[in-house]
């Protein structure tokens, strides 16, 4: 009884020490001045909020949108048959060791290991070049493209897990009954099926949306200095321009903006 009634009380310390107290002190930094001999100092401004209405942070932040939207649709759409064609296949183990497999490595090492794939003299452009595909090898590493192929295979397991979890427990049985009551296969998928897997979809959309607006290492190695996303611009307030409060101010941005977006999906009965 008395372990029962302390877990609440523990993981609500928890939450105060490494959750709550350093948002609160992020927060709290934002609204400071930017100082030269320390991280922050008084006076208390807006100054770093106002500076988050610019033309470079409205860049950055469309930029880093239309990567998130473009990852998670091309994720969904390889996860998706891929999700269904591991719940109807008798080696689900084997497939799903393959999803699981990757994470037994870091993500930073996957995505150097891009880098030896992607480059100039990398293993794609060997091969392209012995099926006679291309004369010369094609610019692939540090580009866009370089960035959304790192996105969406570190983002991957991310989107198959939640809708091999939603699709697993759906009674297949459903799609005879609405077949013998007249259906067409694919109006019983659109009707029966697809709406279904509808809250597995969205919360998978919701895990590979969210980092792929706010990682920082993946355009950083894949994409140069030219792939500047919200990750990086907070990453480069901190670490290279020492501007603390601003960067604690676009953190503070970014952290009610996924905030509202995990409020909205909880409305709609979605849970991670």
């Amino acid at each position: 009884m008395k372990t029962e009634s302390l877990s609440p009380k523990i993981l609500l310390l928890w939450l105060l020490l490494f959750a709550a107290i350093p948002l609160l002190m992020v927060v709290v930094t934002s609204l400071l001045s930017n100082a030269t001999t320390q991280v922050a100092s008084l006076p208390f401004t807006l100054a770093h909020y106002k500076a988050l209405f610019s033309p470079l942070f409205a860049n950055v932040m469309l930029r880093s949108l239309l990567t998130g939207l473009l990852t998670t649709f091309i994720t969904l759409l390889l996860a998706w048959p891929f999700s269904y064609i591991m719940v109807k296949s008798r080696h689900q183990s084997v497939m799903m060791l393959l999803i699981i497999i990757p994470f037994w490595t870091s993500s930073l090492v996957r995505t150097y290991s891009l880098v030896a794939l992607l480059k100039t003299r990398g293993l794609l452009n060997a091969l392209l070049l012995k099926l006679h595909l291309i004369s010369t090898p094609l610019p692939l590493l540090y580009t866009n493209f370089s960035v959304m192929v790192g996105l969406v295979y570190n983002l991957f397991p991310f989107m198959v897990l939640p809708l091999f979890t939603n699709m697993e427990r759906f009674d297949f049985r459903l799609m005879d009954a609405a077949m013998d009551l007249g259906a067409s296969r694919l109006r019983a998928f659109v009707k029966v099926f697809l709406p279904a897997t509808a809250p597995g979809i969205l919360a998978g959309c919701l895990l590979v949306f969210l980092p792929a607006m706010t990682l920082f290492y993946i355009p950083g190695v894949l994409g140069g200095a030219r792939s500047l996303l919200l990750g990086n611009l907070i990453q480069n307030q901190f670490m290279l321009l020492d501007n603390w409060p601003q960067g604690a101010a676009t953190s503070t941005l970014l952290t009610l903006m996924l905030l509202g977006m995990l409020a909205l999906f909880r409305r709609r009965g979605v849970s991670l």
